[in-house]
């Protein structure tokens, strides 16, 4: 299995910021405002922080239970950070204060935004909300992820780029994930054909009811054709991965998330259809090679 650094989507030092904020607040305070989100504490033993302030510590208990890499636990870390804010800040008191300044620079470095009511909004956020934790190896998706974060707003051609890398991983961990063999460099419209296939979303194998109405049929025709497109896209030079003798002309930020949000709608199909304990592959496949274990939830 290949292992990814993740990176994390709220850095030390900001983390480090709000933890100075419970020093002045009550050790139940501190607890009450991460329960309201969901958090649980880790034990005592696990705990890596040492630290006499009491409060600070019970922070901490809370903080090392967020996965930092994780967008659904940032979101909801998030949440927790503007109760800390509300809670903390003094409504008398004229002006930004310095240490809410201080908050806001380092929310800025991170790629957030805090406006004046203390709401925290993602500058560039993620483009693909699916828990990946039931596959065996999401790294692949993770990587191009990582790349269309970076690139969205600041390099379209790249954007684009990833984008079709993001469906070609997404097919390919798929197939991986059914114990499909495929071949390294099949293109994009046989990957798609084939998982298609293989969770029964092609014209030929859907079964009765809803999967195989004309009406999803339309709807699954025009996904491919929108994988397919992407894929297209980046091969006639308005995507990073071949050299061109000159840089596309009046290709701009919204073509690529005209682009981005197009691959994401097909990864989102192919990956909620994986993880659908009653979608109609899994009793096609059953007795017939592996199938892939139901969604988990994510531990808070």
């Amino acid at each position: 299995m290949t292992v990814i650094a993740r990176r994390d989507l709220v850095s030390p030092g900001t983390r480090n910021a709000f933890r100075s904020l419970a020093t002045d607040l009550t050790v139940r305070t501190v607890a009450e405002l991460w329960e309201g989100h969901g958090f649980a504490p880790v034990a005592p033993e696990d705990l890596k922080y040492s630290d006499p302030g009491q409060r600070r510590t019970e922070f901490m208990r809370y903080a090392e239970g967020v996965d930092w890499a994780d967008d659904s636990h940032v979101r909801r870390a998030l949440l927790v950070f503007e109760d800390y804010i509300r809670t903390y800040r003094d409504p008398d008191e004229e002006g930004t204060p310095r240490w809410l300044e201080d908050i806001k620079v380092r929310l800025g470095r991170d790629g957030y935004h805090l406006n004046d009511d203390g709401r925290i909004s993602w500058i560039n956020p993620p483009v693909l909300m699916r828990d990946l934790s039931g596959l065996n190896d999401p790294s692949g998706i993770l990587v191009e992820l990582e790349r269309i974060r970076r690139d969205l707003t600041t390099d379209p051609q790249g954007a684009i780029g990833a984008a079709k890398q993001l469906i070609e991983a997404t097919a390919k961990t798929t197939l991986r994930e059914l114990g499909v063999v495929v071949e390294k460099n099949r293109d994009v419209p046989i990957l798609v054909a084939m998982v298609h296939k293989e969770l029964r979303l092609d014209a030929a194998s859907a079964p009765d009811g809803p999967d195989g109405s004309k009406a999803i049929k339309k709807i699954l025709s025009g996904v491919i054709n929108i994988a397919v497109g992407v894929a297209e896209l980046r091969n006639q030079g308005f995507g990073s991965g071949h050299g061109q003798a000159s840089a596309p002309a009046g290709l701009g930020v919204r073509h690529a998330r005209l682009t981005v949000n197009a691959a994401v709608t097909w990864c989102e199909l192919i990956l909620d259809t994986m993880t659908d304990p009653s979608a109609p592959w899994r009793n096609s496949r059953s007795g017939d090679g592996p199938t892939l274990p139901e969604t988990r939830t994510p531990a808070p």
